[in-house]
Parts: structure tokens; sequence; C-alpha cells
């Protein structure tokens, strides 16, 4: 699973671990990957991968299915954070550069295309191959810039695009990898990570739930869409975000 070594690919890889599954845990830095997978040891793997370069994906698949023996379930769960390398991300709209925009398409988009392209065959293989993608809420609405007045924190355009076309992508795989793969998005709303206190009253406030996520409410969706309880189900994006998006 690519993201391995964050928050959410935590989570992704307990899920799997407790339904049975080995686990390679893929991330850009090697210290991190190895560092994740020794607290999952003995049912987890490290494997690094800049998600930048399409060779680099492409033998990250091909490694990760040399070490599994097979490829059941593929997770894209990494997300472009930024860099200092890369000015022009957690900035305002019109600060924002296309150098940016291009690392994070490349990162949570293109990175998706190329894994699944590659993984493909192996994934019809298992005979029960399924593709999880995390999506976003903002890839299915608008942000409300709102909720960050006062704060530092803002609001990427390539977020929500990239994680809109992850949506696109999944309809689009469901449809040309069918019936042998399944493939699924999890669009989750805002998670809990110590933001601003005003922003996390500001976004319970607008959440039906009146709360925040923690990464452990995803757990249920991975193991819905990796296991045979979702075999009749492909092409969805399964939201889980408090009921934001319900408004």
């Amino acid at each position: 699973m690519t993201g391995g070594a964050g928050h959410i690919g935590l989570a992704c890889a307990e899920c799997m671990i407790e339904l049975g599954a080995t686990v390679v845990v893929l991330d850009v830095d090697a210290r991190s990957c190895e560092a994740r997978a020794a607290t999952l040891a003995p049912r987890a793997l490290s494997l690094t991968c800049d998600l930048s370069s399409e060779q680099a994906c492409r033998l990250a698949v091909r490694q990760a299915i040399k070490m599994l023996g097979g490829l059941d379930i593929l997770i894209h769960c990494a997300a472009y954070v930024g860099t200092t390398q890369v000015p022009g991300w957690a900035v305002p709209f019109e600060q924002q550069t296309v150098a940016a925009w291009d690392s994070a398409l490349r990162v949570n988009l293109t990175a998706a295309f190329v894994m699944a392209q590659e993984g493909q065959t192996a994934l019809v293989a298992s005979g029960h191959g399924s593709i999880i993608l995390f999506a976003s809420i903002y890839g299915l609405v608008g942000p409300d810039l709102s909720l960050y007045a006062g704060t530092d924190m803002q609001n990427a355009t390539a977020y929500g695009v990239s994680k809109g076309g992850l949506i696109q992508l999944t309809r689009y795989l469901a449809t040309v990898m069918a019936p042998r793969v399944r493939v699924n998005a999890i669009a989750p709303g805002g998670v809990w990570r110590g933001q601003p206190a005003t922003f996390r009253e500001r976004y319970e406030a607008r959440t039906p739930l009146r709360r925040m996520a923690v990464e452990e409410d995803l757990k249920g969706a991975v193991a819905y869409l990796a296991s045979d309880l979702s075999s009749y189900v492909t092409g969805h994006t399964l939201v889980v975000d408090g009921g934001w998006t319900a408004w």
C-alpha cells in the first residue's frame, strides 16, 4: 500500500493484518517505511518508492508482487503534502504554482494509474483482486474557505482536483478491469491531526456527527472494500465523513 508510513496508511495496514493479510508498506522515506514495517512485524514488509516517478512506481509494484508471491489488494492512500523544494502548495490560490500542481497530480493521481496498470495481471490472477483508492470529500465538493480564516491553513487547488480525478479513475478502472478486479474509492472527511482550535470548532459545527474523523473510522470501509463482503461492489466511492457532504 502506498503511503504506508503515514497516519491513514497505518490504519489501513493494521486493518489488513487484522484480516490475515501480509502487507507491503510503501513510502518515499526508507527509514519511515522500515520503522513502520517493524511495528507491524511479522506481517509487514517495507518498500521505498518515489511516487512521482513512473519508473519507480512500476518497479515497486513488480517488487511487491515478488515479495508477496502475488497481489490480491492494492491500496493507494499516499497524498502529496508539499515540499520545501517546490513552492506554491499550502498558500492562497493566487500564489499556488504549476510546479506544486504537477507534483500533486503525479503523486496523488498518476501514481494510482501507473500502479493499477502495472498490477493488473497479478490482481486478475489472484481471483479476487481489489483496488482501493483514497479520495476525499474535496474530490466531491468545493472547499469552504471560511473554515480556514484566521489560521495558517490553506486548501490547495490540486489536492481537490487530484482527488476528484481519483474518483473518476475509480469508475474507469471498475469498468475496464471488470469482472476479475473490483475498484472502489474511499472519500474521508477531515481527519483530526491537531489542527487549530478555531478550525476544528468550525468543522465540527458543520458536520452532522459533530466531530472530525480519526484514522480508526476508516478501518471499516477498508475491510469492507478489501473483502468478499463487497464482492458485488465496484466503481463506488464510499464516503466516510460524518455527514459532511449530506448538507
